[in-house]
C-alpha cells in the first residue's frame, strides 16, 4: 500500500498531541501502511514504540543542527516495503479522502508525484 515519512517536533505540549494525532490517523488510512518517524528530538523513540511505528534516530543535519530532508527521503526509500512513499508534515491530520484521492491518481499513472497543502 503506502509508506509514509516525517519529521517531528520535540514531543511535549501541545506539539506531542497533535503530532500523535496527526500520526495515528496515518495508521487509519490502510491496515499496511508503514511509518517512519525520524529524528532523535525528546520523545521522539518513546511516541514511536507507543504507537508501534518505525523510528530512525539517524538524521543528517546542517552545522546549525537543521535536519536534512534528503535524508529522510533516501533513508525511505532505500527501506520502505512499498513502493508508495508519502512525506508529511507530522502535524497534519490524514482522513480517508487521502487514501481515495492517492488511489483515485494511481489509477491514471504508475509513477506520479502528489502535492498538497492544507
Amino acid at each position: 500500500m503506502l509508506t509514509f515519512f516525517t519529521t517531528a517536533k520535540p514531543f511535549r505540549g501541545h506539539s506531542a498531541i497533535i503530532q500523535r494525532n496527526a500520526l495515528e490517523s496515518w495508521k487509519r488510512i490502510h491496515p499496511e501502511v508503514e511509518i517512519f518517524l525520524f529524528g532523535d528530538d525528546e520523545g521522539t523513540a518513546d511516541a514511536a514504540r507507543e504507537l508501534r511505528i518505525r523510528h530512525e534516530p539517524e538524521v543528517e543535519r546542517n552545522a546549525r543542527g537543521t535536519k536534512y530532508l534528503r535524508s529522510f527521503f533516501d533513508s525511505a526509500q532505500r527501506s520502505a516495503r512499498h513502493n508508495l512513499l508519502c512525506y508529511v508534515n507530522c502535524d497534519i491530520l490524514l482522513l480517508s479522502d487521502f487514501r481515495a484521492a492517492v488511489e483515485r491518481v494511481r489509477s491514471w499513472r504508475k509513477d506520479f508525484l502528489m502535492i498538497g497543502r492544507r
